[in-house]
Protein backbone atom coordinates (compact mmCIF):
# COMPACT_ATOMS: atom_id res chain seq x y z
CA UNK A 1 0.00 0.00 0.00
CA UNK A 2 1.45 3.74 -0.89
CA UNK A 3 1.41 5.86 2.25
CA UNK A 4 0.25 9.61 2.04
CA UNK A 5 3.80 10.62 2.78
CA UNK A 6 4.63 8.87 -0.32
CA UNK A 7 1.60 9.93 -2.60
CA UNK A 8 2.47 13.53 -1.58
CA UNK A 9 6.07 12.46 -2.67
CA UNK A 10 5.03 11.15 -5.96
CA UNK A 11 2.97 14.23 -6.66
CA UNK A 12 6.15 16.91 -6.43
CA UNK A 13 6.61 17.42 -10.24
CA UNK A 14 4.81 20.60 -10.80
CA UNK A 15 3.56 22.38 -13.67
CA UNK A 16 2.98 19.01 -16.07
CA UNK A 17 -0.36 17.78 -14.84
CA UNK A 18 -3.27 19.40 -15.88
CA UNK A 19 -1.59 20.79 -19.16
CA UNK A 20 -3.11 17.71 -20.87
CA UNK A 21 -6.72 17.63 -20.24
CA UNK A 22 -8.62 18.18 -22.99
CA UNK A 23 -9.53 14.79 -24.57
CA UNK A 24 -9.71 14.53 -28.20
CA UNK A 25 -12.24 13.42 -30.39
CA UNK A 26 -13.10 9.80 -30.84
CA UNK A 27 -11.57 8.76 -34.27
CA UNK A 28 -11.92 5.76 -36.74
CA UNK A 29 -9.63 3.07 -35.05
CA UNK A 30 -9.75 3.96 -31.75
CA UNK A 31 -11.02 2.48 -28.61
CA UNK A 32 -13.75 2.93 -26.38
CA UNK A 33 -14.27 5.88 -24.55
CA UNK A 34 -12.03 5.48 -21.22
CA UNK A 35 -11.49 7.00 -17.98
CA UNK A 36 -10.24 10.72 -17.45
CA UNK A 37 -7.40 9.39 -15.87
CA UNK A 38 -6.27 6.79 -18.57
CA UNK A 39 -6.93 9.36 -21.49
CA UNK A 40 -4.64 11.87 -19.30
CA UNK A 41 -1.66 8.79 -19.30
CA UNK A 42 -2.30 7.95 -23.25
CA UNK A 43 -2.07 11.86 -24.09
CA UNK A 44 1.01 11.96 -21.87
CA UNK A 45 2.68 8.90 -24.08
CA UNK A 46 1.67 10.45 -27.12
CA UNK A 47 2.74 13.67 -27.06
CA UNK A 48 6.88 12.47 -26.75
CA UNK A 49 6.27 10.82 -29.90
CA UNK A 50 8.68 13.05 -32.08
CA UNK A 51 10.12 14.24 -29.15
CA UNK A 52 11.83 11.26 -27.46
CA UNK A 53 13.77 10.33 -31.05
CA UNK A 54 16.77 8.30 -29.40
CA UNK A 55 17.10 5.27 -27.27
CA UNK A 56 19.99 5.73 -24.76
CA UNK A 57 20.18 3.50 -22.10
CA UNK A 58 23.78 5.14 -20.34
CA UNK A 59 23.86 5.16 -16.82
CA UNK A 60 23.14 9.29 -15.90
CA UNK A 61 22.62 11.20 -12.87
CA UNK A 62 19.56 12.69 -12.03
CA UNK A 63 17.90 15.13 -10.20
CA UNK A 64 15.82 13.87 -7.56
CA UNK A 65 12.87 14.26 -7.41
CA UNK A 66 11.33 14.34 -10.60
CA UNK A 67 14.92 14.06 -12.46
CA UNK A 68 15.10 12.97 -16.05
CA UNK A 69 17.70 12.74 -19.23
CA UNK A 70 16.93 15.10 -21.76
CA UNK A 71 13.89 14.30 -23.20
CA UNK A 72 15.69 13.61 -26.76
CA UNK A 73 16.86 10.64 -25.41
CA UNK A 74 15.80 7.53 -22.75
CA UNK A 75 14.56 4.22 -22.57
CA UNK A 76 11.10 2.12 -22.48
CA UNK A 77 10.95 3.05 -19.03
CA UNK A 78 11.36 6.81 -19.46
CA UNK A 79 8.17 6.50 -21.62
CA UNK A 80 6.40 5.11 -18.63
CA UNK A 81 8.09 7.44 -16.37
CA UNK A 82 7.50 10.53 -18.23
CA UNK A 83 3.67 9.92 -18.99
CA UNK A 84 3.19 9.66 -14.89
CA UNK A 85 4.88 12.68 -14.59
CA UNK A 86 3.31 14.54 -17.16
CA UNK A 87 -0.08 13.19 -17.31
CA UNK A 88 -0.88 12.71 -13.58
CA UNK A 89 1.84 14.48 -11.83
CA UNK A 90 2.80 11.62 -10.28
CA UNK A 91 6.69 10.68 -9.82
CA UNK A 92 7.64 7.25 -10.10
CA UNK A 93 11.04 7.79 -9.39
CA UNK A 94 10.50 9.45 -5.85
CA UNK A 95 7.58 6.56 -5.14
CA UNK A 96 9.62 3.73 -5.91
CA UNK A 97 12.57 5.21 -3.78
CA UNK A 98 10.43 5.43 -1.32
CA UNK A 99 9.19 2.16 -1.40
CA UNK A 100 12.37 0.16 -1.94
CA UNK A 101 13.53 2.17 0.83
CA UNK A 102 10.77 0.55 3.01
CA UNK A 103 10.99 -2.95 1.51
CA UNK A 104 14.12 -3.19 -0.14
CA UNK A 105 14.01 -7.08 -0.30
CA UNK A 106 11.11 -7.30 -1.79
CA UNK A 107 12.95 -5.56 -4.89
CA UNK A 108 14.98 -7.75 -7.81
CA UNK A 109 18.33 -7.86 -7.03
CA UNK A 110 19.71 -8.46 -10.58
CA UNK A 111 22.19 -5.41 -10.35
CA UNK A 112 24.34 -6.34 -7.07
CA UNK A 113 23.05 -3.43 -5.42
CA UNK A 114 22.58 -3.08 -1.53
CA UNK A 115 20.85 -0.10 -1.50
CA UNK A 116 18.62 2.65 -3.83
CA UNK A 117 19.89 4.61 -5.99
CA UNK A 118 17.35 7.03 -7.63
CA UNK A 119 19.44 7.44 -10.45
CA UNK A 120 18.44 4.33 -12.08
CA UNK A 121 16.14 2.33 -9.81
CA UNK A 122 12.96 3.55 -11.79
CA UNK A 123 14.39 3.14 -15.22
CA UNK A 124 14.50 -0.52 -14.94
CA UNK A 125 11.64 -2.29 -16.06
CA UNK A 126 11.46 -5.18 -13.11
CA UNK A 127 11.56 -2.39 -10.35
CA UNK A 128 8.41 -0.98 -12.18
CA UNK A 129 6.88 -4.55 -12.37
CA UNK A 130 7.66 -4.94 -8.82
CA UNK A 131 6.36 -1.27 -7.73
CA UNK A 132 3.05 -1.74 -9.53
CA UNK A 133 2.47 -5.30 -7.79
CA UNK A 134 2.95 -4.13 -4.90
CA UNK A 135 0.16 -1.72 -5.69
CA UNK A 136 -2.46 -4.06 -6.41
CA UNK A 137 -2.20 -3.03 -9.87
CA UNK A 138 -1.51 -6.16 -11.44
CA UNK A 139 -4.17 -7.44 -14.28
CA UNK A 140 -4.49 -11.15 -16.02
CA UNK A 141 -2.07 -11.72 -18.56
CA UNK A 142 -4.08 -13.29 -21.64
CA UNK A 143 -4.38 -13.61 -25.41
CA UNK A 144 -7.39 -11.28 -25.44
CA UNK A 145 -6.28 -8.08 -27.04
CA UNK A 146 -9.44 -6.03 -26.31
CA UNK A 147 -8.77 -6.86 -22.23
CA UNK A 148 -5.76 -4.41 -22.62
CA UNK A 149 -7.08 -0.96 -22.13
CA UNK A 150 -5.89 2.29 -22.94
CA UNK A 151 -3.46 3.25 -19.98
CA UNK A 152 -2.40 0.19 -19.11
CA UNK A 153 0.91 -0.88 -18.41
CA UNK A 154 2.51 -3.79 -20.02
CA UNK A 155 5.98 -5.70 -19.94
CA UNK A 156 7.43 -8.46 -22.52
CA UNK A 157 10.64 -9.95 -22.90
CA UNK A 158 12.49 -9.31 -25.99
CA UNK A 159 14.98 -11.65 -27.96
CA UNK A 160 17.82 -12.21 -25.29
CA UNK A 161 16.02 -12.18 -22.32
CA UNK A 162 15.92 -8.57 -22.25
CA UNK A 163 12.66 -6.79 -20.38
CA UNK A 164 10.96 -4.28 -22.32
CA UNK A 165 7.61 -2.04 -21.28
CA UNK A 166 5.11 0.08 -22.88
CA UNK A 167 1.91 1.60 -22.35
CA UNK A 168 -1.47 1.00 -24.43
CA UNK A 169 -2.67 3.39 -26.36
CA UNK A 170 -6.12 4.21 -27.31
CA UNK A 171 -5.83 3.48 -31.39
CA UNK A 172 -6.58 -0.35 -32.25
CA UNK A 173 -5.25 -2.35 -34.76
CA UNK A 174 -6.08 -2.42 -38.59
CA UNK A 175 -7.94 -5.77 -37.61
CA UNK A 176 -9.57 -4.03 -34.50
CA UNK A 177 -8.70 -6.95 -32.16
CA UNK A 178 -5.93 -5.08 -30.05
CA UNK A 179 -4.26 -1.92 -29.13
CA UNK A 180 -1.23 -0.45 -30.16
CA UNK A 181 1.63 0.03 -27.84
CA UNK A 182 3.61 3.39 -27.15
CA UNK A 183 6.77 2.76 -26.22
CA UNK A 184 10.61 3.25 -27.09
CA UNK A 185 11.96 -0.41 -28.12
CA UNK A 186 15.60 1.59 -30.13
CA UNK A 187 14.45 4.48 -32.24
CA UNK A 188 12.99 6.63 -30.01
CA UNK A 189 8.87 7.18 -28.66
CA UNK A 190 6.38 5.38 -31.47
CA UNK A 191 3.02 4.19 -31.17
CA UNK A 192 3.38 0.94 -32.79
CA UNK A 193 1.31 -2.78 -33.39
CA UNK A 194 3.38 -5.01 -30.95
CA UNK A 195 1.29 -6.13 -28.23
CA UNK A 196 1.71 -9.79 -28.77
CA UNK A 197 5.37 -9.74 -31.24
CA UNK A 198 6.53 -10.22 -28.26
CA UNK A 199 6.24 -12.35 -24.75
CA UNK A 200 3.93 -10.61 -22.19
CA UNK A 201 4.76 -10.86 -18.58
CA UNK A 202 2.85 -8.51 -16.91
CA UNK A 203 -0.28 -6.36 -17.39
CA UNK A 204 -0.75 -3.87 -15.01
CA UNK A 205 -3.03 -0.57 -14.12
CA UNK A 206 -1.94 1.90 -11.84
CA UNK A 207 -4.09 4.78 -11.59
CA UNK A 208 -2.03 6.31 -8.89
CA UNK A 209 -3.11 4.92 -5.53
CA UNK A 210 -3.16 1.05 -4.68
CA UNK A 211 -6.62 -0.39 -4.20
Amino acid sequence: MISRRMLMLGGLCAGTAGLLLPLRRPQAGTTAPVEEWAAKLVTAARSQIGVTLVYDPSYTKIAFPCGDVPRVKGVCTDVIVRAYRDGLNLDLQALINADMRRAFSAYPKNWGLKATDSNIDHRRVPNLKTFFKRQNAEQPVGTDGLAYLPGDVVTQMLPGNKPHIAIVGDVLADDGTRPLLIHNIGWGAKMEDILFAFPVTGHYRYRGAAR
